[in-house]
């Protein structure tokens, strides 16, 4: 079954990359695509390749102008009379050493990688609770999962993304309205080429961001566009892939800097305490979760 067809999608970052690869994937399902991007000329470019298989609009949007996104989810129901799905990928980069990185850099990050989500996903959801039905992707990353040394900025909104989405699709389910965040791993994109870096060579961002990924393989975008789909079709509430993402997590749990409960608590005579053991008890058993975030 085509859950995407004659549906109505909107992308954000649908210019280029995995957001160009989503858009060209729902029109070959039969979506109505909304094509929004910062960059007009690569929205209707993409806009101009998806209207071969599919209804198409390309829209000029700065997601990080909280309205401007609601303007684009107004016109997008108002023309078409609802919304199906909106997948909230915009996204800009600044490397570096976090010492390098002004605090006005790191605004402009999160006013465009995590305010942009807020402002789509909220207005989206607004929409869609009134209609009864519809489907918000918010685009995280194995970085929302595993650190990645040098995007501080980058792996501070992609973790925040993940909250959002779980807590927005607990709300959300009531009413009828899913959430989802797919958290791909690495991908063959420019992002590297394309992004800001602070006082390091452009290759040496790149090494050392990828040594907490260091067992993942590179997908393509169109690869990662076709499993973020899948993932969506079966409303998963985590769409992670690939599967080396969870093997980078298990590892990286375990490695000392990164042990997130030290030694535990003791009384006078080295023994815990009751309140000390439950402590502990409750603290590890949250680690759980974590650990075993895989698609069933």
């Amino acid at each position: 079954m085509n859950v995407f067809e004659n549906k109505v999608g909107i992308v954000t970052g649908g210019g280029m990359g995995l957001g160009k690869a989503l858009c060209e994937e729902l029109a070959r399902r039969g979506s109505v695509v909304i094509v929004a991007d910062i960059d007009g000329d690569a929205a209707e470019q993409v806009t101009s390749i998806v209207q071969t298989e599919a209804k198409a609009r390309a829209v000029r949007i700065d997601v990080s102008q909280k309205e401007e996104v609601a303007r684009l989810i107004e016109t997008t129901v108002s023309e078409f009379g609802r919304l199906d799905y909106i997948f909230n990928n915009a996204a800009i980069y600044i490397g570096g050493d976090a010492r390098d990185v002004s605090i006005e850099q790191w605004d402009r990050v999160l006013n465009v990688n995590l305010h942009g989500v807020v402002y789509g996903t909220i207005n989206a959801y607004q929409v869609m609770a009134k209609q009864g039905y519809g489907h918000i992707v918010n685009v995280s990353s194995a970085s929302g999962l595993i650190p990645q040394p040098c995007n501080a900025s980058y792996s501070t909104y992609k973790h925040a993304i993940i909250g959002l989405s779980l807590t927005m699709r607990c709300e959300g389910a009531d009413l009828s309205v899913r959430v989802s965040t797919a958290c791909p791993g690495d991908m063959k994109t420019s992002v590297y080429e394309n992004m800001v870096v602070m006082n390091m060579p452009r290759e040496q961002v790149a090494e050392v961001s990828r040594r907490s990924h260091y067992m993942m393989p590179q997908w393509s975008a169109e690869h990662a566009a076709r499993e973020i789909l899948l993932g969506v079709s079966r409303n998963k509430a985590m769409i992670i892939f690939p599967a080396a993402v969870r093997l980078d997590l298990a590892s990286v749990s375990r490695l000392p800097e990164f042990d997130l409960l030290g030694e535990p608590s003791t009384d006078e005579d080295g023994a815990q305490t009751s309140d000390q053991r439950l402590a502990t008890w409750v603290g590890r058993s949250c680690l759980v979760p974590l650990r075993m975030l895989v698609p069933s």
